[in-house]
C-alpha cells in the first residue's frame, strides 16, 4: 500500500511531467523525478542518466543501470512507468 507521502509525491513529480523540460536545469530535474516515479513504482533503475521527451507527460527513460522506461500519465492520470 502506498502512503500519503508517496502519494504526494507522485502528483508532484506528474505536475513536473505535465511542466515540460525547457533547460539544462528542468532537464536535471526531470531526471531526477523520473528516478523517483520508477523506485516509486518498485522498479529497477538506480539513476536516469538520460531522457528523451516523447510529448507531453510522455518520456523514454534511460537508467545507469541499462533498463529502460517508457513514463506517462495513463488516462486514469496515474503516473505509470513500463519497462522497454
Amino acid at each position: 500500500m502506498i502512503n500519503k507521502r508517496a502519494i504526494l509525491g507522485m502528483l508532484s513529480i506528474a505536475a513536473a511531467l505535465a511542466a515540460g523540460a525547457t533547460s539544462a536545469a528542468d532537464d536535471a530535474m526531470v531526471k531526477k523525478d523520473l528516478t523517483a516515479v520508477i523506485a516509486l513504482q518498485g522498479l529497477r533503475c538506480g539513476q536516469v542518466t538520460e531522457v528523451k521527451t516523447l510529448g507531453e507527460n510522455d518520456h523514454m527513460a534511460s537508467c545507469q543501470d541499462g533498463n529502460r522506461y517508457h513514463v506517462f500519465i495513463n488516462a486514469q492520470g496515474r503516473v505509470v512507468a513500463q519497462k522497454q
